[in-house]
Formats: structure tokens, C-alpha cells, sequence
């Protein structure tokens, strides 16, 4: 008599023979654990351990990493280079709104009818420049555009796209331009400078990182093309929906269309010309090579 054998049946009856396995019987492998060495003993297991005598080493009192002795660490010693990198040289552009202009141009402390520029806006007590401090000019924002309704020609470092639309929408014009820190502090303080008996310095033209915003004709940049800014101008009315004023046609056609040199601070006074306060004269240079470097734009 034959019986039939149950697919399976070797496993089954094999795991129902073994033991169970719970954490009471688990074994580490034969010969995978060995015994550990005994330290710090004595005679039973070596005299200092192979740790040497007394001391942070032999104790294990070892000091953090970055420890040194109670003296100033390095890390903290060294300044994080990066993280500030070049925070002193940041420019800086005290901001004058549209608002706040206008008022001026109210209570008569500014005259549209002359071309306006730092020296006006510092005698006008509209801002406040410290060349000391990083300051490089005045930044020109919208706020108060919708009130402002003055026609001038003003010459600013920054300008917002909003604050140049509404001047050029009563017919003024806007210029950004660069001045040094020497420049600064003259063209804000020129009585001080001109009561010295100095000749006019040449402006300095900006430094890489600030040529490209200044030949830029959608920032009015006074190195700029004069063609692409007319077309910019037009580009910037149909955008805010304006008619662009013609100035050509204006009666103030001569204070809008004047702009500095280059290298010029004040308008109307040349570098290398000498004011004298006492007698009220303006001297110029005759030498021909006072002339010629005064007069070469690099």
C-alpha cells in the first residue's frame, strides 16, 4: 500500500522539529566575538593602560574640539570673509520722493526755472548727503506722482522708471549721473571749497560696476546716447499712456536741453576755473597744458 507524499511536507516537518527562536537563545557566530582586553587593572591588565601619566590624556578629560587654552580660538579670531564682503564699499542713495519735491518747488526753496542738482537739494534742505558714509547721490522715487505737476530739469545718481515717467509727462527732463566722493562733497558744499582758492577738479568717471547702469538710456544715463534717450523717452510715454512734449517748442527749450560735461561739476563753471569769493571773480587757466588736461575727457 503506497501513500501519496504532500508537496511541502519535508519543510513543515523540518520547522516543526526545530527549536523556537526567541532573544533567550540567539547566539552571536562561533568566533566572530572575542574576548576584550582588561585595562587599567594593574597587574591584571597592564600598569597606565598605554595611557601615559596623570593628565587630560590619561583621564580622558580632553577638552572640546576648538579649544585652545583659554586664549581667543581662531574661529573667532578670524572674521567670516564673505558674509560682508565689500559691505564698506556698497553705495548708498538717499531717497527724495516726487512729494517731497514738489513741496520744495512750493514754498520756493528750489527754482524750476534753472536746472536742478545736488546743490540745490542740499541748500534747499530736501535731503541730506554724508559722502563719509557711503553716500553717492540722491535716489529719485514715484511716491507723489499723481500730485507732482512741475516742469524741471533736475540731475539725480538714481531714478525709478514711475518718478522719471511723471516728470517727462509735464514736459521736464530727468538725467542720473555719477559723482565721486570728492565731487560729492563739493557740489554740496561749494562755499567752503570755493573759500579755499582751489581750482575745479575734473569728475571721475564711475567704476565698472556702475558704467553699465549709466549708459543705460531707459535710466537716463548721462553717458548714455542721446538718440537712444529720445527714443527711450518715447518708448516710456506710450507705455504709461502720455503725449511726450515736445521741448524743441518750449520757451524754456535752453534750461531743459542744458546738461553738464562729463567730467563738469557745477553748471556754468568749467574745471580748472578758480572762484574768488573775496573779489567775486572767476578766474580761468591760460597755460596750454592746464588747458589741455582740464579739457581731455580722460
Amino acid at each position: 500500500m503506497s501513500f501519496t507524499k504532500k508537496p511541502g511536507g519535508k519543510a513543515l516537518d523540518v520547522l516543526q522539529n526545530l527549536p523556537r527562536i526567541t532573544l533567550a537563545n540567539l547566539r552571536p557566530e562561533p568566533g566572530s566575538k572575542q574576548a576584550e582586553r582588561r585595562r587599567g587593572r594593574g597587574q591584571h591588565g597592564g600598569n597606565r593602560s598605554g595611557r601615559g601619566h596623570k593628565g587630560e590624556r590619561q583621564r580622558g578629560t580632553r577638552p572640546r574640539l576648538g579649544f585652545e587654552g583659554g586664549q581667543t580660538p581662531f574661529y573667532l579670531a578670524i572674521p567670516k570673509y564673505g558674509y560682508n564682503e565689500g559691505h564698506s564699499r556698497h553705495p548708498q542713495y538717499q531717497p527724495l520722493s516726487l512729494k517731497r519735491l514738489q513741496y520744495l518747488i512750493d514754498l520756493g526753496r528750489v527754482d524750476p526755472t534753472q536746472p536742478i542738482d545736488l546743490t540745490q537739494l542740499v541748500n534747499a534742505r530736501g535731503v541730506t548727503i554724508q559722502p563719509k558714509k557711503r553716500d553717492f547721490g540722491v535716489q529719485l522715487v514715484d511716491e507723489g506722482s499723481d500730485i507732482f505737476a512741475a516742469k524741471i530739469n533736475i540731475e539725480v545718481q538714481r531714478a525709478s522708471e514711475g518718478a522719471i515717467a511723471a516728470i517727462e509727462r509735464n514736459g521736464g527732463v530727468v538725467s542720473t549721473s555719477f559723482y565721486d566722493p570728492i565731487s560729492l562733497a563739493i557740489l554740496i558744499k561749494p562755499v567752503p571749497f570755493f573759500l579755499r582758492g582751489q581750482p575745479i577738479p575734473k569728475r571721475m568717471l564711475p567704476g565698472e560696476d556702475m558704467v553699465r547702469y549709466y549708459t543705460d538710456a531707459a535710466n537716463r544715463g548721462y553717458l548714455a546716447d542721446p538718440e537712444k534717450i529720445q527714443q527711450a523717452r518715447l518708448d516710456l510715454a506710450q507705455k504709461y499712456g502720455y503725449i511726450l512734449p515736445d521741448i524743441s517748442k518750449d520757451e524754456l527749450c535752453h534750461m531743459l536741453s542744458s546738461r553738464k560735461d562729463v567730467r563738469q561739476i557745477f553748471f556754468g563753471l568749467s574745471p580748472g576755473w578758480v572762484v574768488n569769493m573775496a573779489e567775486k571773480k572767476v578766474l580761468k587757466p591760460t597755460d596750454e597744458k592746464l588747458l589741455q588736461y582740464y579739457n581731455s575727457q580722460i
